[in-house]
């Protein structure tokens, strides 16, 4: 087994979401007894800015990255696809994704704990997306908001209606226009 696959089985798929949470707990943790426990409300508007700013990410990698750049649209459209397969990013690309551009930056442009806190916004918006995700492909509910989010990813998934990137949220979607439209016919003469 490849760290960089992409389809995962039950065990390693499963095991993404409990490496996430087991993440975003240690940092909410590790802030709750540092300075920042101290500084509630600042850590707060750093914590919900990372959220805030990872809606932003998930709408632009879905968009551009994953629909528009080789290789990864030629791995998106894998799961395109299959809807159902187990296919996600593997836990390594993405910590080292986040780690990288996100956290490292962070640390050099504000402190230790600042970065933590946008940082684990940043952890519970990628975790968001990524249940939200799987709960669209593979869970059955009647809770209005799962409802909304899995006819929103169909129109997503639909091949007449380029948009709806957004998985957690269709707030992006809006602001740039990219809802869903269907596609002009092509001209026939």
């Amino acid at each position: 087994m490849s760290l960089l696959t992409l389809e995962h089985g039950k065990l390693a798929y499963r095991a993404d979401f409990a490496l996430y949470s087991i993440a975003v707990v240690s940092l909410a943790a590790y802030l709750l007894v540092s300075e920042a426990g101290q500084q509630v409300l600042q850590t707060l508007a750093f914590v919900l800015a990372g959220l805030a700013g990872w809606t932003l990410i998930e709408y632009l990698l879905h968009r551009f990255v994953l629909h528009g750049m080789p290789p990864f649209r030629g791995w998106h459209d894998a799961h395109h696809k299959r809807p159902v397969a187990l296919i996600c990013a593997p836990t390594i690309m993405s910590a080292s994704l986040i780690l990288f551009l996100i956290f490292l930056p962070a640390v050099e442009l504000l402190d230790l704990e600042r970065a933590c806190a946008l940082t684990l916004g940043m952890l519970m918006g990628y975790l968001a997306y990524s249940v939200t995700h799987h709960a669209v492909h593979h869970w059955r509910s009647s809770n209005a908001w799962l409802m909304q989010r899995k006819r929103w990813h169909a129109l997503h998934h639909h091949v007449e209606h380029p948009g709806c990137y957004g998985v957690t949220t269709a707030f992006w979607d809006h602001v740039f226009r990219s809802q869903g439209q269907t596609r002009a016919p092509a001209n026939r003469q």
